[in-house]
């Protein structure tokens, strides 16, 4: 047994190592903290089972007449009918021609047969149900922790954003998400009209239009299209309308030319983290974290398949 005060052999002999070690070291010296890491780190490390590919029977492509394309990943699980009917205008080539009619500043672009004229294909469903909301169950829902304004609770599933009360879940009106234009009710629309929202997330439309996707790739077009100068954005009678050449399914198109893209799976552990520093930015810039996010701050990444 060593006495208080004497010294342990083991600790004499760190001393002169100890002592080397210091030698030159500046006063004060210390191991600089680790930088902090980025939502944009988390997405460029994500490793290959952190993604899902959407399937190209998903993916609607529109070329517009500028040159522009426009790529929206369809949700199938939310909007079943009127997905069905946007699959059988793309195949049917009825997209071919039509125009874009409303841009509205800080709100939405419009596309879709301006003469309300033009004959829908064999097969499309008139009067699609109201596909507004869906049961939640079986959904695999994985909720945020953070409050929101229009839902009980927000989140995610199967790469969508999702909002919820609890029993039903539908799809939150955010930046670049597509929806079927309608009438009033108990017109749902079919899914000749459609509209991309192109600014700040106007959630007070969630649960009374059917969305049906969001755009992966090409929103910068849209979003940069001349606004209409007529009520609610619409074009003025005479003005040139951009308009779309051609619309496909990316499952239609040669293998060599579609596009492929992949969502960031909510279930794994980098959208985990990926959520958390979205949620709590510890960037150089940031000098004090939100500690929370908004639903349409927090859309899963997508990033074109490799």
């Amino acid at each position: 047994m060593y006495h208080a005060c004497m010294e342990s052999p083991l600790r004499s002999a760190l001393r002169p190592l100890a002592a080397l070690s210091l030698i030159g070291a500046p006063l004060g010296a210390s191991t600089p903290p680790a930088k902090p890491i980025s939502s944009a780190d988390i997405v460029a490390a994500a490793p290959a089972e952190a993604w899902i590919a959407v399937p190209p029977e998903d993916l609607l492509v529109l070329d517009l007449d500028g040159g522009a394309r426009v790529v929206v990943a369809l949700a199938p699980g939310f909007a079943p009918v009127h997905v069905a009917n946007i699959r059988r205008l793309a195949r049917s080539g009825w997209f071919a021609g039509i125009t874009v009619n409303r841009v509205q500043d800080n709100y939405v672009v419009q596309w879709g047969d301006a003469t309300e004229k033009k004959p829908l294909p064999d097969g499309i469903v008139g009067s699609p149900p109201a596909e507004y909301a869906r049961m939640a169950k079986g959904l695999g829902f994985r909720p945020m922790a953070y409050r929101d304004a229009y839902a009980a609770k927000v989140g995610h599933a199967g790469g969508w954003p999702v909002a919820s009360d609890g029993q039903l879940a539908w799809l939150p009106h955010c930046y670049g998400m597509v929806g079927v234009g309608r009438n009033l009710a108990p017109d749902t629309g079919t899914g000749a009209e459609l509209y991309a929202v192109i600014g700040h997330g106007p959630r007070h439309l969630d649960r009374n239009i059917a969305l049906v996707g969001r755009v992966l790739s090409g929103i910068e077009a849209l979003s940069a299209l001349p606004r209409g100068s007529e009520a609610l954005g619409f074009y003025k009678e005479g003005t040139p309308r951009p308009a779309i050449v051609a619309a496909r399914l990316a499952s239609d198109m040669p293998a060599a030319e579609r596009p492929a893209f992949e969502l960031m799976r909510s279930d794994s552990q980098s959208f985990a983290d990926w959520l958390a520093a979205r949620a709590n930015r510890r960037d150089d810039f940031f000098i004090r974290p939100a500690g929370a996010i908004d639903i349409c701050n927090a859309l899963p990444p997508a990033r074109a398949r490799r």
